[in-house]
Parts: C-alpha cells; sequence; structure tokens
C-alpha cells in the first residue's frame, strides 16, 4: 500500500502547485482585456485618423438597438482598427452610414477628466474581425447600374 502511495506523491505535488498558481475562480488564464461581440449598423462612414504618434488608424462608430419596438435603445460603441495600408483598410473606408456589421474586438475601459471637472469612463473597443453583414439600399446606385 505504502508503495501505491509513494507512486501517487508526484501526482499531488503537482496538482497543489498548480492549484496555487492558477485563480480561484477561473481554470482559463488571466488576460488584461475583455473579448466582445457587437453586432449594429455604422453610425457614420469610417474616417481616417492619425494617433498622437502619427499612426494612421480607422474608427468608426457602431449602434446596437434592443428592447421592443416602442421602447427601443440604443448603445453606441466606438470602434478602433489599427489594419496596415491597403486593401483592407481601403475595404473598410468604403464602408457608408447605416451597413450592417459584426464586430469582434477588445474592449477596454479608460477614465478621464472632462472640462467640467467631472470623471467619465469610455469603453474603447479594438476591432480584431469585422464582417458586413448587410449594405444599405442605395437607391441612387441601383438606378445607375
Amino acid at each position: 500500500m505504502s508503495s501505491f502511495l509513494n507512486s501517487l506523491r508526484p501526482g499531488l505535488r503537482m496538482a497543489k502547485v498548480a492549484t496555487q498558481t492558477a485563480r480561484t475562480f477561473s481554470s482559463s488564464p488571466a488576460h488584461a482585456l475583455a473579448r466582445l461581440t457587437v453586432t449594429g449598423r455604422l453610425g457614420a462612414d469610417p474616417e481616417l485618423q492619425a494617433t498622437s504618434s502619427g499612426q494612421e488608424v480607422v474608427k468608426y462608430v457602431v449602434g446596437s438597438s434592443h428592447g421592443r419596438p416602442d421602447n427601443r435603445t440604443t448603445s453606441w460603441f466606438r470602434v478602433t482598427s489599427f489594419v496596415p495600408e491597403g486593401a483592407q483598410r481601403d475595404y473598410i473606408l468604403s464602408l457608408t452610414k447605416g451597413t450592417l456589421v459584426l464586430v469582434e474586438g477588445d474592449a477596454s475601459l479608460r477614465s478621464y477628466e472632462d472640462n467640467d471637472g467631472k470623471t467619465r469612463t469610455n469603453l474603447n473597443v479594438v476591432q480584431r474581425n469585422l464582417e458586413v453583414l448587410k449594405r444599405p439600399f442605395n437607391a441612387d446606385q441601383e438606378s445607375q447600374q
């Protein structure tokens, strides 16, 4: 019996170490950011902007509505895309207001003080993936074809 227990001791020691290093509420590794998926319509055409370091990014807003038609609420999400120059960036910039999109991104909260001295919090979303679900109907384009 003691040889049986001795054969289990290395595994028990490893399990004890793993338990001490794992988070108590989750078995998954800790991440600095939260993943967010938003389905909604573009609130305006995407814009190319420069950061303070001079890097160009594409910024856009996605509105996601929920609730019954008589009591509908819309949440607005500001999204930043760090796509490099080329076809990907041109594709995002070609999207128009009203396009139905699915955005997957990393979300983070940032607090700042506004001009009135009040502390405000923004939810920032950095795009990982963008999928166009439906383009808005444009009667002008349809008549030209």
